[in-house]
């Protein structure tokens, strides 16, 4: 008995290794041939140990595979609508703004879908879902869209609901477009099933050292962030990416989101004399933060990070924001006849203008719209069309260029937004690349 398991076994092991030398059919899709020399757009000289060795191996250069079944599965009959989720914060939280913002720019996409016939005839239904909650709750909310009969998912902007969103998606194998999460970390999970197209804080890092240090020449730089993920790790790959430069944090302190009061902080900040000050957090806080700090005196330069591109942070610090430079994802000030159609559009329908959500939101829409058009309704499928690294060479969206890295994250055109005459405007971002050596 013992002899002729271990014949059974060996046979399995041989079959199985033939099956692996031959090629996966169906999975054409995820074929990559354009390899970055960097991952994420990383300069040579910001690479971990880079003036010491190469690494022995290096992550995310190449795309999952997703080799699993699901792709013969026949397009259902007597279907009404094709329904497609949206995961946001949409009530209850700080950033409904942004959430609503977010379904707002989906919605549009849809609706001219099905003005111009939807899917064979079949209008796109959005499924609008919460995910404010116990962290916990973008879980059940994924569960709940998959029930409802979802093709695929639209967001979510909150990191941590976003990680665990698509954790569960891979369990249920649903396609999952994000269009407003920065946490850098967020694709190196190496979901086979999620894209996201919206620059991340990596880039927004790199822009901002390359800024404040290399074109500014400041040396001592203190950061206020707020004690979050979105703090937590967005902050880090300023610290490292300023660190490698030779230009370690003079100091690190936080702050509680609905803070309202950061004398402690920026007590401890004056302290140290920085250069220059950057902050991390949402728009309120920091409105009131640079309130504070013009208030108490200091005359630092003052850098933010992305969420400052928003009329409430304008609204809160006022005069106080002359000069400040942050970044953003995409110009909005661009003179792409698409981008001006849509803000025209959006206005209308909505009666406010677009934020970057919305943006990022109507192009991942139309992508997932666009995907369906092409291979049908299959799940496994529409996520071969969105992990397709050949999709999205030349596709230009309201945003701007989609361009995706093996790990599919978006390493499209980010830009600094200085504020001027109470206003942002917008100048391409750029950072030093040196020669390998």
């Amino acid at each position: 008995m013992t002899l002729q398991r271990h014949i059974t076994k060996g046979l399995f092991l041989a079959a199985a290794g033939i099956l692996w030398l031959l090629p996966f059919t169906g999975t054409s899709a995820q074929t990559y041939t354009e390899k970055d020399e960097n991952y994420g757009k990383t300069p040579t000289e910001l690479l971990p140990y880079e003036n010491y060795q190469h690494a022995y191996k290096y992550h995310f250069h190449e795309p999952i595979e997703f080799t699993g079944a699901g792709r013969e599965k026949k397009e259902p009959t007597g279907l009404t609508d094709v329904k497609i989720g949206v995961l946001g914060p949409l009530e209850g939280d700080v950033l409904s703004p942004q959430g609503n913002q977010m379904l707002n720019g989906a919605t549009l996409a849809v609706e001219e879908e099905n003005a111009r016939g939807g899917y064979k005839g079949l209008p796109f239904k959005i499924l609008p879902h919460n995910d404010v909650g116990l962290w916990g709750a973008a879980a059940n909310e994924v569960v709940k869209m998959s029930d409802e009969g979802a093709w695929a998912i639209l967001g979510t902007i909150d990191d941590v609901n976003s990680h665990v969103a698509i954790r569960v998606a891979l369990k249920l194998e649903i396609p999952v477009v994000n269009c407003g999460d920065p946490d850098p970390t967020f694709t190196e999970t190496n979901i086979p099933w999620v894209i996201r197209v919206i620059g991340d804080d990596r880039q927004s890092s790199y822009a901002l050292v390359e800024y404040i240090h290399g074109k500014m020449g400041h040396k001592r730089v203190a950061v206020l962030r707020s004690n979050n993920r979105y703090g937590r790790v967005g902050i880090m790959e300023f610290r490292d990416a300023a660190l490698r430069m030779g230009y370690p944090l003079v100091l690190e302190v936080r702050y509680n989101v609905g803070e309202t009061d950061f004398t402690t902080q920026l007590q401890r900040i004056r302290d140290n004399n920085p250069d220059a000050i950057l902050l991390w957090g949402n728009a309120k806080e920091l409105g009131l933060i640079v309130n504070q700090i013009r208030e108490m005196g200091f005359e630092q330069p003052i850098y933010a990070s992305d969420r400052a591109v928003n009329p409430e942070f304008l609204e809160i610090a006022g005069k106080n924001a002359e000069g400040i430079i942050t970044t953003c994802q995409y110009n909005p000030k661009g003179d792409s006849p698409q981008l001006k159609a849509f803000q025209a559009n959006y206005k209308k329908r909505f009666g406010m203008e677009p934020d970057v959500f919305a943006a990022h939101a109507y192009d991942g829409m139309n992508l997932i719209i666009k995907a369906i058009h092409k291979v049908g309704l299959n799940k496994a499928l529409i996520r071969d069309v969105l992990t397709d690294l050949n999709t999205f060479q030349g596709y230009e969206g309201v945003t701007g260029p989609i361009i995706l890295d093996a790990s599919w994250n978006d390493i499209g055109p980010t830009f600094l937004a200085e504020i001027k005459d109470g206003d942002f405007h917008f100048t391409p971002a750029t950072w030093k690349w040196k020669e390998d050596k």
